[in-house]
């Protein structure tokens, strides 16, 4: 039975005497990042074991870490003693596979975190939408860049690529050009997500003479034909930021490791304003793992490309179908005759998972991760069995 002094209690719980304060406005009239689901979730919503679902949706590497991961997982003795906050073993191994000396280096927790650093740190959030600090995005492109500003208080100047999915240069000079006040970043994604397609270094360098610090990310670089990585430009850029990842190439999206290249004037700020301790141990130890087996890496990106390759030749044969060009580990397809979201439903009912997009900049679109041989020709069976002429 409750006491008087408990109901007491209960009851001003419920009816508090005084006003709750709210969110921020802008917060709350936000869009939530809708992200990928996981195996155990899809298990249950698809009603199939995880083994037996495709899954090409998200842009993961099936293959998954390499076997030094989970030994040296297996073997590190020191969970219980928090990482080291200068990460310096991972600094410097990251150094030696980048080409870049490690006082510009800054892990994270996914790049997804130090997208979010830089947000917070060029834009002051309050004031009205006309004088408040601002981005330039170029979409349809990663989503996080216009959810992180929004998230620090920033506005989004959206230059939209043009039909091809190239940069709308001159329109993004005009963006920074004639903004009041001007913006202070501006965000490239090469290869691009969800295309595939590569900035041109003439462009970059042609960005780089704007008054802006510009940010490539290269999630994907790794799986991109020739030399495109402009991370060793860095040093001698003051303006340029390049941001990477290990879950793609590497296999461990779920343990979220990514890394930063910064001007030594943009990540001495960033030393004072991360999280002590914000790449765990067990990211730390599977990403020092992961570099010293890179040849076994670089052979199974390999296998990723040639399905990718093949994806483009297969896909092309139906008739329904019109997949792009890509560098990425990914191929889009634009779908001619039918809703995208009907071709993704169909796949789903069989298994095949994919991602489908119908906004501006992408009405009417698949997107395809590369597989392992054995999905690739789940997708092209899965896609025989549609009927679509």
């Amino acid at each position: 039975m409750a006491t008087p002094s408990s109901r007491s209690t209960q009851s001003a719980i419920r009816n508090p005497p005084f006003g709750i304060p709210q969110v921020r406005s802008d917060i709350a009239r936000m869009e939530e990042y809708t992200p990928v689901q996981p195996f155990e979730v899809l298990s249950q919503r698809l009603g199939r074991a995880p083994d037996a679902i495709v899954k090409l949706d998200a842009n993961e590497n099936p293959y998954g870490p390499s076997p030094r991961v989970a030994e040296a997982l297996s073997r590190f003795p020191w969970f219980h003693i928090y990482p080291d906050p200068q990460q310096g073993a991972l600094r410097d191994a990251i150094s030696g596979y980048v080409g870049v000396p490690a006082g510009h280096i800054l892990p994270g927790h996914g790049a997804d975190e130090l997208l979010d650093y830089l947000c917070r740190l060029y834009l002051m959030p309050g004031g009205n939408e006309s004088s408040r600090d601002a981005i330039v995005n170029c979409p349809p492109t990663f989503g996080m860049y216009s959810f992180d500003a929004k998230l620090s208080g920033g506005v989004v100047i959206d230059v939209p690529r043009k039909e091809d999915f190239s940069l709308d240069v001159a329109a993004i000079e005009a963006a920074v050009l004639g903004a009041d006040p001007a913006p202070k970043l501006l965000f490239l994604t090469s290869p691009n997500n969800p295309d595939g397609s590569l900035v041109p270094l003439s462009t970059l360098r042609r960005l780089l003479d704007l008054p802006v610090v510009v940010v490539v990310d290269e999630a994907y670089v790794e799986f991109a034909s020739g030399d495109v990585s402009v991370a060793q430009w860095v040093p001698q850029t003051p303006n340029l930021i390049v941001l990477r990842t290990f879950s793609k190439w590497a296999g461990l999206a779920g343990l979220r490791l990514g890394y930063g290249i910064f001007p030594l004037d943009i990540i001495q700020h960033l030393w004072k304003f991360k999280q002590p301790y914000n790449v765990n141990v067990a990211a730390t130890v599977a990403g020092l793992a992961s570099l010293e087996d890179a040849p076994l890496l670089r052979q199974r990106i390999a296998s990723l490309v040639a399905e990718r390759e093949r994806l483009q030749r297969e896909l092309a044969k139906f008739s329904f179908l019109r997949p792009l060009p890509s560098q990425a580990n990914f191929v889009l397809c634009e779908s001619l005759c039918v809703p995208a979201r009907q071709v993704q439903r169909a796949l789903a009912d069989q298994g095949v998972l994919v991602r489908y997009y119908d906004k501006p900049g992408l009405r009417n679109f698949i997107r395809v991760s590369a597989g392992r041989p054995a999905d690739t020709d789940a997708l092209l069976q899965a896609l025989g069995s549609l009927g679509i002429e």
